[in-house]
């Protein structure tokens, strides 16, 4: 039985002004339930074919497929809630459908499915793929549907976003410039870097929904007007907020906690090494038990570690450093430090620090950074910083003794809202690139028109509009999800598509704009070059779809 609506001529199909179909959701959830059924096959001959690192192209494309799967239903409630809620879960579907189709097709045995595995959505994905369709979407990014305390979230931090943040936001990303004080001051007024510091150690964290979705919600708003120095921002305490409330002493909290949530302290992550990016388990940075200047006790800290952003502006580094020098142990022989260090220059610092005295002579500790330009994201600034001797007394080390070798833990237990925020950051970025391309569209005059008024430019605000609530909804059921302890393959699933989206998304607002996109004159330029880090930082995308994704489906489709 095909899904959808049959009954059509071949002259109204092929008419441009063919009617638009109704929204059926019924015939959209029909539709998603046959492309998991596709998904779950290849997840089963991935399994039977040796796994990823066997079929790592397979995998790729299931890890997406199935990010995609799950993208779709997660809009189906969102669907209910209206006419135009229910045209864009619709659209959504048949998009999800047709790139499917195109992985699948030519690759049908690899997938472990026969020829045109989903024959029964042929007319679901007609009806809802129509240039008509898409186009009548292109004004019409439906409503969020946040409860009321959540709006009011998202109303405040978009309120700085647009009078703080985006008079900025240019500025910094021509010149390369700094992240102002007045918005980590203004963001620290506002509350935001206590979102996830529990209210006993003075955040603002209550627990449940509405600290996962308040962070989505404040994000977004934050990344719409600035990826570098808006919506990155927000995180930077987050990881070690997260990693000391896993695994931090009772002291260590009651220290740090209060520090971060008022912006006395801004971290700094510094995890990935010039040699190990993903392979967090193998990193060579060292951490050996060594006196202070007063003989008290501490760690000495030998080594480099590279992409580490906000480097300079930062307080402290949230170091991970091999403790046990037996590298069979791998991650397990790995410590969290915390590592205080003055402020430095953006564009490179130097520090010294007086060391330990060692075999009757004193050790000079010293930290150098190095910054690594980049095409966008800029504002925030990433480093290389080398590590020689540097010293960190004993209660700096998270968790104490009980916390020796437990580092890689905490460091994952910091990371791991980190990939829902970069899918937030993406919905921001894609928000704005949108908002430009409709104000450029709307204004835009070409043969005695606006260039709104062309179906190709109005379906493709169409599905731009489609892909970011796809997103964004999402990204609302992953934090429900977290906020219960789950969620935790849901979280890579929303990174993953949402980045990927967010990079399609810049790119044909640009492309609206035409050669005034590819000018510096207008910020699209800007979004389209940040887009494109997102895919990367927080997990390649390739490895988090073979070591994450992938393994996570399969381990999955096992126990069922």
């Amino acid at each position: 039985m095909r899904m959808g609506h049959q009954d059509r001529s071949a002259s109204s199909v092929n008419s441009m002004n063919a009617p638009i179909a109704a929204p059926d959701l019924q015939a959209a959830a029909d539709a998603i339930n046959l492309a998991d059924g596709v998904v779950g096959k290849a997840v089963r001959q991935l399994a039977d074919s040796g796994g990823p690192d066997a079929e790592q192209v397979l995998a790729y494309d299931i890890a997406h497929a199935a990010s995609a799967v799950a993208t779709a239903r997660s809009l189906l409630d969102y669907g209910a809630k209206g006419d135009i809620e229910a045209k864009i879960t619709c659209a959504f579907a048949a998009d999800m459908l047709h790139d499917l189709a195109g992985k699948v097709l030519g690759r049908e045995d690899l997938w472990g499915v026969g020829i045109d595995p989903l024959a029964n959505a042929h007319g679901f994905i007609s009806d809802f793929r129509t240039p008509q369709f898409l186009a009548s979407l292109a004004e019409q990014p439906g409503p969020r549907h946040l409860d009321s305390d959540m709006e009011m979230v998202a109303d405040t931090f978009g309120a700085f976003a647009d009078n703080v943040i985006a008079p900025h936001a240019e500025h910094v990303h021509r010149t390369n410039a700094d992240v102002p004080e007045e918005i980590v001051t203004g963001l620290a007024e506002l509350g935001a870097f206590g979102l996830s510091v529990p209210a006993e150690y003075g955040g603002y964290s209550e627990g449940g929904d509405s600290e996962y979705i308040a962070m989505v919600a404040a994000t977004e708003e934050l990344s719409r007007a600035s990826l570098g120095i808006g919506g990155s921002l927000i995180t930077r305490p987050e990881i070690l907020t997260r990693a000391l409330i896993k695994g931090g002493t009772e002291e260590q909290k009651h220290h740090w906690l209060p520090k971060l949530a008022t912006a006395e302290v801004m971290p700094a992550v510094a995890v990935t090494e010039p040699d190990y990016g993903s392979d967090v388990a193998g990193i060579k940075v060292t951490a050996t038990p060594a006196p202070g200047p007063d003989g008290e006790d501490g760690w000495i800290i030998n080594g480099v570690k590279t992409w580490c952003t906000f480097g300079a502006r930062a307080d402290a580094l949230t170091l991970l450093a091999r403790t046990d020098p037996d590298r069979s142990k791998t991650h397990r022989g790995l410590s969290l430090f915390i590592v205080p260090k003055p402020r430095g220059d953006s564009h490179g610092f130097e520090f010294t620090q007086p060391g330990p005295v060692v075999d009757g002579a004193e050790r000079i500790g010293k930290m150098e950074g190095r910054p690594i330009d980049t095409i966008g994201y800029r504002g925030m600034h990433s480093y290389e910083v080398a590590l020689e001797d540097w010293w960190v007394p004993a209660e700096n080390q998270v968790g104490g003794e009980d916390g020796l070798g437990k580092g890689f833990y905490f460091q994952m237990a910091g990371f791991e809202n980190g990939r829902l925020q970069t899918a937030a950051r993406a919905v921001g970025v894609m928000q704005a690139s949108y908002d430009a391309a409709l104000d450029y569209a709307e204004n835009r005059m070409v043969f005695g028109q606006s260039i709104l008024e062309y179906q190709l430019t109005r379906a493709k605000l169409g599905r731009m509009a489609m892909l970011i609530q796809a997103g964004r909804q999402f990204a609302y059921a992953v934090a429900t999800l977290m906020a219960k302890g789950e969620g935790a393959t849901e979280a890579s699933m929303v990174k993953a598509y949402v980045c990927k989206a967010a990079e399609w998304v810049s790119r044909e607002a640009m492309q609206i704009h035409g050669g005034m996109g590819y000018a510096e004159e207008f910020p699209v330029s800007r979004l389209f070059v940040d887009a494109r880090v997102l895919s990367i930082f927080e997990g390649a995308d390739e490895t988090l779809c073979l070591k994450v994704i992938a393994r996570q489906l399969i381990a999955a489709n096992t126990t069922a």
